[in-house]
């Protein structure tokens, strides 16, 4: 449960702060632990509340019929509107709370491989970055090093690596065996999924004990949430401030340096955070929802936004998937999370979107919510439930969007929020060659499925996708001050003392999940203010 009733109740604004972080998930998290810890006088305005309850309480939200959600999105506060050929149903996949969206991540991690940062050189399509992979490496290892990823180096496919994960990889799950016997007669390799969860005790916290309910909520502290790196930066001297919403950025008069975060509290009072650097972690949607509210005379397009771009290339990860069942018992206890993946066709030049599959550890529905939502009773839902459960099997795909202009966050000013303000608006479709890697990962799977004489019940994609909830690219980074809105620091190209972080600045997602990219760039941009401050 959250502290909904406003416990915190000093949200005044810190004095002689040295940084203002906008945001207290994975990146404003990592930041402000970094900064902290070096001395610096740090404060943290994240617009959602903590939630210091008993994660079995929010499990319970979950999986019982009545009870709400575990994560209290949605209402006045959380309103916004799509457009575009494709509804985006936002409020799906993001927490605002102290922990962010790692509140209820599936917490895979993987590296971008080398392609992504050189897509545009290698081949005439999405952008490069103004940094290689080389260049993120080290901060790759210490992102696994901070998040406790449990890995093993058995890809034969990811970018190149200079030492072993903090943690042992989790084994392969017995689903993963049946995969396995199809893969290798078809030749497809599998191997191990890095996962930020603890095979062993790490940090604090307790290893994986198999609840399975990752998504929405881990009872057991087992997966990392970037609550970890809060209580680091508190413990540093950090304060962070919940239940304050940011609603504007001001700037001085020559319009190159902000000058205070405006933000509201629960009680109503407005307050001004000032500060000499700034870092925008809130999110691809709302970093640019923020910049789009502070528009003023020197910038009136949105602050940062100079360029004209602030808002474009939102980008997605597209799901492709395939279940069925198998005449033979998977034997299956339901773990959660993936265990196994291949790489193998990532690079393909045909079509050139990146596409991982991934080998679900599913064993048909959950046999716990469907009880609780079953109308039956005794031994009728038993024999049903046995009969759904544990004879299922499925693999799923990540299918990477190439960044298209016409994809893209704005204002909808004719839609307010509970203080006012316009909501965001997700313009979003699905082009024809992002559904053409729909389809080849599809025509993967049904080999698969078929190799292991599989009914297949479901299909998704190519024309049924849904998207991954990964929100990249609407800050992009860049060189050019005229198409980008960072620099290869993450720092405005427009003032000198605002930084954007988050998976808002990739150029090209690639179809690998975000999180520890955003981490290795957090890290990065912290160096960067450190470097800075006197």
């Amino acid at each position: 449960m959250s502290t909904s009733n406003h416990a915190q109740t000093d949200r005044t604004p810190v004095s002689d702060a040295d940084v203002c972080i906008v945001g207290a998930g994975p990146a404003g998290a990592i930041v402000a632990q970094r900064l902290a810890a070096s001395g610096a006088s740090v404060v943290v305005l994240e617009a959602g509340p903590r939630f210091d309850g008993d994660r079995r309480e929010q499990l319970e939200r979950h999986v019982r019929p009545g009870l709400g959600t575990p994560w209290e999105m949605g209402g006045p506060r959380d309103e916004f509107t799509s457009s575009g050929e494709s509804f985006y149903p936002l409020n799906a996949g993001r927490v605002k709370g102290v922990g962010g969206t790692t509140l209820h991540w599936q917490g895979m991690v993987m590296r971008l491989h080398e392609r992504d940062f050189e897509l545009d050189s290698r081949h005439g399509v999405g952008a490069d970055w103004p940094i290689s992979y080389t260049d993120l490496k080290p901060y790759y290892a210490a992102a696994e090093r901070e998040l406790g990823v449990a890995g093993a180096v058995d890809n034969p496919y990811a970018p190149p690596r200079d030492e072993a994960y903090p943690l042992p990889a989790f084994p392969p799950s017995y689903s993963d065996s049946l995969f396995a016997e199809a893969c290798e007669r078809l030749e497809i390799d599998m191997h191990s999924v890095p996962s930020a969860r603890n095979s062993e005790p790490f940090d604090g916290r307790s290893p994986c004990v198999g609840y399975g309910t990752c998504k929405p909520v881990c009872p057991s502290g087992a997966k990392y949430t970037a609550e970890s790196h809060v209580e680091k930066a508190e413990s540093a001297g950090a304060r962070v401030v919940d239940h304050a919403r940011v609603r504007r950025l001001e700037h001085d008069e020559s319009g190159t340096s902000v000058v205070a975060a405006v933000y509201t509290t629960p009680d109503g009072e407005t307050h001004r955070q000032t500060a000499d650097e700034y870092v925008l972690a809130c999110g691809g949607v709302e970093n640019v929802r923020l910049l789009l509210l502070s528009a003023s005379d020197q910038y009136p397009d949105g602050l940062a936004n100079s360029s004209g771009v602030v808002g474009q290339y939102f980008m997605e990860h597209l799901f492709a998937g395939m279940g069925g069942r198998l005449d033979r018992p998977t034997r299956q206890n339901h773990v959660g999370f993936n265990t196994s993946e291949t790489h193998q066709f990532y690079d393909d030049s045909e079509p050139v979107n990146g596409l991982k599959l991934e080998f679900l550890n599913y064993a048909g529905p959950s046999p716990v919510v469907d009880a609780l939502h079953a109308e039956t009773w005794g031994d009728e839902l038993r024999t049903q439930l046995a009969d759904a459960y544990g004879t299922h099997i499925a693999m799923g795909a990540l299918v990477e969007q190439l960044p298209r202009a016409d994809n893209y966050v704005t204002l909808d000013t004719e839609t307010t929020d509970d203080l006012g303000d316009p909501v965001p608006e997700v313009h979003w479709s699905v082009d024809d060659q992002t559904r053409a890697a729909l389809a080849r990962a599809n025509e993967i799977q049904a080999s698969v499925m078929d190799e292991l004489g599989v009914d297949v019940e479901w299909t998704v994609g190519p024309d049924n996708t849904g998207p991954a909830f990964h929100h990249m690219g609407t800050t992009r980074m860049g060189t050019d001050p005229e198409t980008s809105v960072v620099d290869g620091e993450c720092r405005s190209h427009d003032l000198q003392n605002l930084w954007i972080a988050g998976s808002s600045v990739f150029p090209t997602g690639g179809a690998m999940n975000p999180t520890l990219t955003i981490a290795a760039l957090s890290l990065r941009l912290a160096e960067s203010i450190q470097g800075r401050m006197p």
